[in-house]
């Protein structure tokens, strides 16, 4: 996925033949499939709900989404939170004064974070004219979601490129970073007529509760195109990065680093080691938790020996990265992964030919053992997984066009 749609879709068609494969059909992906397109008004785009939903957990253990409301001119970012865990939830309420452009689907949705005193964050991608450009949004509620403020855009840089597919995680401090995919410098050197692939990984931070912000921190060069970041914070409280990253010579693997205060960074690391191949974009980011005791648990999709899959492993505290194995069949997509003590929990989409299933493994021993077990399932359109923290064990957030935010209580085993 560069920069022109016919060259997009030549690539998106030679991921191994997606469609032949079932990866793309409407039931497995919802709104994942080409969001690129949907910003040129792909008439297929138009026709789908657009699902894409944010959610967090805040210390209460009050469940909160941020969605899209409206089209055309008349956005909103719509907020909504269940008290009860998922039984009942509040109306929908826009965070915007005014409306404007919303990406609300696939691996670029609205994102939410809370603060030490229950601040509550707010970041989306807002699109712009030109066909995959955007700019990175923040609004803040001090209130506990009473009052906003006004949107501000986090990045420094105001150039008609791509700042898209944002993340947002508060350290312990309170320091609010947010990360994005950044065109800047392949359009610095198309300008000088030199070859760069993909684009890059930029963040910024926030040392005053989201009141400003600083940096246009560059984590790293020839990050993939159009795949979701993963952000958490490690044993120690420090914020860390999971990007798809091309490694040379184009190999769509991915990379991690330690993000700082002042922008200052030590070198990537490289995360997965499947050496992918691919002049295109998956639309699928990583997914990213850690233990109290170090430990690193990370989910992705990736192809191996020419089969596409989700794969999950654990790297010990010192980094040593341990025997990924698969998840489910070959449609299995968008895997999450949550830590809750020695409970970690996976979850993934995966297509059968005629609904769609999430389905899980758990480890209740720190991964010694597993169970698998199916979620929920759907016939129609539906989002990404999301797998959650709250206070009373690890839960999963699901929406679907049929049955709309479900949550799925996995360690009480109730669901709404």
């Amino acid at each position: 996925m560069r920069t022109s749609k016919s060259i997009h879709l030549r690539q998106s068609f030679a991921i191994f033949a997606f469609v032949a494969l079932g990866w793309l059909t409407t039931a497995v992906y919802g709104q994942t499939a080409s969001e690129h397109a949907g910003h040129q008004g792909s008439k297929a785009m138009k026709k789908r709900p657009e699902l894409g939903t944010g959610v967090a957990v805040d210390a209460q253990g009050r469940i909160w989404t941020a969605s899209k409301e409206g089209a055309g001119d008349a956005q909103y970012v719509v907020l909504q939170m269940s008290n009860d865990g998922g039984k009942n939830w509040t109306v929908p309420k826009r965070i915007q004064a005014e409306p404007e452009p919303v990406s609300a689907d696939g691996e670029n949705r609205p994102k939410l974070a809370f603060g030490a005193k229950g601040e509550l964050y707010v970041t989306y991608t807002k699109p712009l004219p030109k066909p995959y450009t955007g700019e990175i949004r923040f609004v803040r509620s001090i209130d506990g979601g009473k009052t906003f403020s006004a949107p501000m855009t986090v990045h420094a840089n105001r150039d008609q490129i791509t700042h898209r597919f944002e993340s947002i995680v508060v350290d312990k401090s309170g320091r609010i970073f947010v990360a994005w995919i950044d065109k800047r410098d392949l359009e610095f050197a198309a300008a000088r007529k030199e070859k760069y692939t993909g684009a890059a990984l930029y963040y910024a931070v926030s040392e005053d509760g989201g009141a400003s912000f600083q940096g246009d921190y560059k984590v790293a060069d020839h990050s993939c195109e159009c795949c979701r970041i993963a952000l958490a914070l490690n044993s120690d409280g420090k914020p860390v990065a999971l990007w798809r990253h091309v490694f040379d010579p184009n190999i769509r693997d991915h990379a991690m680093a330690e993000l700082t205060p002042s922008g200052k960074l030590g070198p990537i690391v490289r995360a997965t080691f499947e050496n992918w191949r691919i002049d295109a974009c998956p639309h699928h980011g990583p997914s990213l938790a850690y233990a109290v005791d170090g430990t690193r648990h990370q989910a992705w999709f990736n192809v191996k020996s020419d089969e596409g899959g989700a794969f999950y492993a654990s790297a010990n505290p010192a980094g040593e990265l341990g025997k990924p194995f698969k998840l489910g069949t070959a449609q299995a997509a968008h895997p999450d992964v949550a830590v809750d003590g020695k409970t970690i929990v996976v979850a993934w989409k995966q297509f059968d030919g005629k609904s769609t299933a999430i389905l899980s493994r758990v480890s209740s021993d720190g991964g010694k053992t597993w169970k698998e077990k199916e979620l929920a399932r759907t016939l129609k359109d539906s989002d990404q997984p999301h797998l959650l923290n709250a206070p009373s064990g690890i839960i999963l957030a699901w929406r679907t066009q049929d049955e709309g935010m479900r949550i799925i209580h996995i360690t009480s085993e109730s669901a709404s």
